[in-house]
């Protein structure tokens, strides 16, 4: 599934940034003063995703302290054709600047969710699956293999609408074929 990510993404492009983790439990030793801290500045895991309207996502975690202006920029480099896209988000600053790269438009989350077409709605979609698959079905993302799960998650987006037989065909003849150049 992690090998079947979606190929440059197009046109409408919504990109956002999320952080996975639960909340402190009484008592852990991790837990830091404010309990009901959220997203920057806590252990969560950082993940940022794009993905097209209607279409096809890319998302990945990233290291703590790394979703800055580099690290987005690198990952537009790598995810989306900045030639026939239209960039959406919200107003981080970490996407300070990305109008040099693409066509970017923002929406100011403080005063409205969207601004005509310009909205975040497909990425946060994605993101409460995601997160109500780490909080109901596996608890926890361990760092080692937090890109598995997210890699699983957006195969099941990016699939979501085709036959379930021809998913699960492409998905063992993936498996196999890279079993067989190990």
């Amino acid at each position: 599934m992690k090998t079947d990510q979606a190929p440059m993404l197009r046109g409408i492009v919504e990109m956002d940034e999320t952080y996975i983790g639960g909340k402190p439990r009484k008592g852990d030793p991790k837990a830091r003063g404010d309990k009901s801290k959220r997203g920057r500045d806590t252990d969560k895991l950082p993940v940022a995703g794009a993905v097209e309207r209607k279409g096809k996502i890319v998302a990945k975690s990233a290291r703590a302290q790394s979703l800055s202006r580099q690290y987005f920029a690198e990952f537009i480099a790598s995810s989306i054709n900045t030639d026939k896209s239209v960039l959406m988000t919200d107003e981080y600053r970490g996407y300070n600047g990305m109008h040099r790269l693409l066509s970017h438009l923002r929406v100011n989350h403080s005063r409205a969710y969207t601004n005509g077409y310009i909205n975040t709605n497909t990425i946060e979609s994605f993101w409460a699956m995601l997160k109500r698959g780490h909080y109901d079905q596996f608890h926890h993302f361990s760092d080692k293999y937090a890109d598995n799960y997210i890699a699983q998650f957006a195969y099941k987006w990016n699939n979501g609408r085709e036959d379930v037989s021809l998913v699960f065909s492409n998905l063992t003849q993936t498996m196999l074929c890279q079993r067989s150049s190990q």
